[in-house]
This record gives structure tokens, sequence and C-alpha cells, in this order.
């Protein structure tokens, strides 16, 4: 039995989805989240006591749009400028949309030469 389970983890992939084939979250998502947390302005002395619960619950998501150390050091960011009182206007998530948004552009541009 043990021996069975030994060889169905060494057999098994490491994750579903390696990380280059990880699909970046949408840009509209990543508003919209922003937009959530923009919500505790609306009422002021309210709005930090629902930072509160909201903090946690962003910094999760937060993790499992952008995964990996982005998305773990991200969200811990995240989950620091939810906590801390008038940090909420940062757009974190649509801050890092952009930066993996740019970074994959940046990565994928070719360079073509023509030969003479």
């Amino acid at each position: 039995m043990k021996q069975l389970l030994l060889q169905r983890l060494l057999n098994r992939k490491s994750q579903p989805f390696p990380p280059a084939a990880r699909q970046q979250p949408s840009l509209a998502l990543c508003i919209l989240m922003d937009l959530i947390g923009y919500a505790s302005f609306a009422v002021p002395l309210l709005g930090e006591v629902t930072d509160i619960v909201w903090a946690p619950i962003s910094a999760a998501i937060f993790m499992r749009m952008f995964g990996g150390a982005k998305g773990f050091f991200g969200g811990i960011f995240n989950f620091v400028e939810e906590l801390l009182p008038g940090l909420d206007f940062i757009p974190t998530f649509t801050i890092m949309w952009a930066i993996t948004y740019f970074r994959k552009a940046k990565q994928n541009r070719t360079i073509v030469l023509k030969a003479r």
C-alpha cells in the first residue's frame, strides 16, 4: 500500500498548469477588484471596519489570480494596503496586471534580422 502511494506521488505532475501556461487575469476583473476595494470610501467610518474583513479576502484572491512569487508578495502587499487606513486608493490588482502584461509583451517580442 505504501509503495503504491509513493509510486503515485512520484509519477504525478507537480502542477496542473506549468507557470508558463498560466493565463493572465483580465483587466476588467482587476479593475472590478480594485473598485470593490475602493467601495469602503463610500462610508467614512464604516469603511475602515469593512477593510478588516475585505483585506484577507482580497489578499487570497490576489494570490490565486496571479500565483507564484508575484501572487504571494503582491497578496501580502495587498493585505497590508487594505488594512492600513488611507491607502485604499492604490489599485494593486491593476498595477500587477500591467506589470505582468507588459513584462510578457516584452518577452514575446522577437527580433527579425534580414540577411543581405
